[in-house]
């Protein structure tokens, strides 16, 4: 790599070289210069950053001449570039961070955390001089991690994250909830979910805004409540309360709340009234995205009448009064109101679109045109791609994050939050998602550094995994980039998630024509290499070993999708998995009980009992469909 400047995650805006360099003692004084009172936790913070890196430290207000090296910490608004901007100057005798205010001066912080990191790496032990003039592209820069499908974080493994988050200069996070809050009066919803009560949010609440993180309630309001729905007397309110089909070729539950039934509105009134107390953020996203089953049931007339997205309009603004009326900022996903532009002016002048796509060529740049056009406010989101994959879509991710970023700041977006979601029962280990996270905060912070330009595995294995031997990001970012080496690359998910999860049909021919025998086995050989390499790691993380069966774990079921795919080229045209010889049914079947048994035992290490057994009936699945004869 270059400069130390260029190993920073995020990239700074502005560096300016100088002569010389400040030599990192053991004990470090931190110097807070008025606003104490302001300054002194943002003073803490980076006192526990210096712990870290093997670092005493003291804070004082004492007379900066009688302290010798130090490292100074003060706010001042008129000398701010931008908020939360920040300006960090070292030199020999001292390092100074300015803050705009305070969120700056963390993130100042921040950087000299890094900086400080990669110094004692040097026989030296000195951070070069240089002044960091640094202030973010998006004022708003979010992950929304989804706690529905099926994974319940435990509150130990949130408040990590949001540590990690934090250093990365990410101020924003949503938990994407469908059931998973413990509504009163509603139990019959969560009871099997282990889901979140009011004071735990209440605590995780605090314990981001100490971290200059806003936690944003997220409750989907019209489809995807098919997890109430399916219950008695939920079903009652929904636009098909038999099911309908969702997609073609697909039935499904009840899915979507009915926009013309009264009690819909009411259920809803309920819900916040119950959740939003909770929450210091005055911003909420509603959802109402992906309503499949609108206008297919007991909306059908109005939806003919008067047409479905109007409908949907209507619904929207209910929602929008909803929210209003509880003080609230409305965030909602623009999907479906994009199906019919011309209605886009007639939005909520204040609610805020969130404009989403999990694709490296989604048309962020045209769908934000519209949104902007119409004069509303707007964020652009795309993903980690880590769901539907078991180890994530590195090169989709990468270039799915940098279009969203670069796109989104020339039409004006006042925020990039980067989704994590668990469709198909969120096999991937939260670690898997780190590189998305990681791209997503470099990229909502500073748009014009191309993420390939960054290093990301380096970058990786210092400030996410903590590998000493740094090869940790590498084998991260290359088993998440397996999946091209089949030459089938489905959206929104991987060849080889697919072969495993759709192991009782036959694979689609779109995908089953460009299939190889050489494709797979190349992959089932890269997945050995990368293996092998994961003992390797020298990771200073007090969950080392668990994020390394976790990777092993992920490694070992995409070989065996892999090995699964090579068995049914070889029995005829990507047959299902029931078509393949007794033998090569029996010891598929037991490998996966094997994988099966490690999910559960690794699931419960960072997540919540609710929602394990729907996600490991998945891969059950797959051992029924082997122990079957066609």
């Amino acid at each position: 790599m270059g400069s130390i400047v260029d190993r920073l995650i995020p990239r700074p805006q502005r560096t300016e070289p100088a002569e010389g360099g400040f030599r990192i003692r053991d004990e470090v004084v931190i110097h807070i210069t008025g606003y104490a009172q302001k300054v002194y936790p943002v003073a803490r913070r980076l006192q526990a950053r210096l712990t870290g890196l093997s670092l005493r430290s003291t804070v004082t207000a004492a007379n900066r001449e009688q302290i010798g090296p130090h490292i100074g910490l003060q706010l001042d608004p008129d000398d701010a570039v931008y908020a939360q901007g920040y300006r960090l100057d070292i030199t020999p005798n001292r390092i100074v961070v300015t803050g705009a205010d305070e969120a700056g001066l963390f993130y100042g912080t921040c950087t000299l955390a890094q900086l400080l990191d990669l110094a004692l790496d040097t026989a030296e032990r000195v951070a070069p001089a240089m002044r960091i003039v640094d202030w973010p592209d998006f004022p708003h820069r979010g992950v929304m991690l989804d706690v529905s499908r099926d994974r319940v974080p435990r509150m130990d493994t949130l408040y990590a994250l949001v540590d990690l988050l934090a250093s990365w200069k990410i101020n924003q996070l949503q938990l994407y909830m469908e059931h998973t809050f413990a509504y009163q009066g509603h139990e019959v919803v969560w009871q099997d979910a282990s889901p979140f009560t009011g004071e735990e949010i209440l605590a995780l609440d605090t314990y981001c805004r100490e971290r200059f993180i806003e936690l944003v309630p997220n409750q989907n309001s019209f489809g995807h409540m098919h997890r109430w729905l399916i219950h008695e007397p939920y079903r009652q309110l929904a636009e098909c309360p038999e099911g309908c089909e969702l997609w073609p070729g697909h039935k499904g539950e009840p899915f979507s709340l009915c926009p013309i039934d009264p009690g819909s509105a009411a259920l809803l009134e309920d819900m916040y009234d119950q959740l939003l107390p909770h929450f210091s953020s005055r911003l909420f996203n509603v959802g109402l995205d992906e309503t499949f089953d609108l206008g297919k049931g007991r909306s059908a007339e109005v939806c003919k009448t008067r047409g479905t997205e109007r409908v949907y309009l209507d619904f929207l603004k209910t929602v929008y009064g909803l929210v209003r009326a509880r003080g609230k900022t409305m965030q909602f996903w623009g999907d479906i109101i994009l199906h019919e532009p011309a209605l886009i002016p007639e939005l909520p002048d204040d609610a805020v679109a969130m404009e989403w796509g999990y694709e490296a060529n989604h048309p962020f740049a045209e769908h934000s045109r519209l949104f902007a056009e119409a004069g509303l406010r707007f964020y652009v989101c795309p993903g980690t791609s880590s769901w539907n994959t078991i180890a994530g879509r590195t090169d989709n991710a990468v270039g799915n994050i940098q279009v969203a970023a670069l796109t989104g700041k020339e039409a004006g977006a006042i925020g990039l939050l980067n989704t994590d979601w668990g469709d198909s029962g969120h096999l991937q280990p939260l670690p898997v998602s780190y590189l998305g996270y990681m791209a997503g905060a470099a990229a909502s912070w500073n748009a014009e550094i191309p993420l390939d330009q960054m290093e990301l595995p380096e970058l990786l294995s210092r400030f996410a995994f903590r590998d000493r031997a740094g090869i940790m990001g590498q084998i991260a970012y290359d088993l998440g980039n397996v999946y091209r080496l089949t030459s089938v690359e489905p959206g929104n998910a991987s060849i080889l998630f697919l072969l495993l999860l759709h192991a009782d049909r036959r694979l689609d021919e779109r995908y089953a024509e460009g299939l190889s025998r050489d494709g797979l086995a190349k992959t089932v050989a890269a997945i050995a290499k990368i293996r092998a390499r994961i003992p390797e790691a020298q990771m200073a993380r007090a969950d080392a070993a668990l994020v390394a069966d976790e990777f092993t774990w992920a490694a070992d079921v995409l070989a065996w999708a892999a090995r699964l795919g090579l068995a049914r080229l070889e029995h005829g045209a990507v047959a299902s998995a029931s078509d393949l010889p007794s033998d090569v049914r029996t010891a598929l079947a037991g490998e996966m009980r094997d994988l099966v048994a490690r999910h559960r035992e690794l699931w419960l290490q960072r997540s919540r009992v609710g929602g394990l057994a729907d996600s490991a009936a998945r891969l059950e699945h797959v051992i029924v469909v082997l122990e079957q004869q066609a």
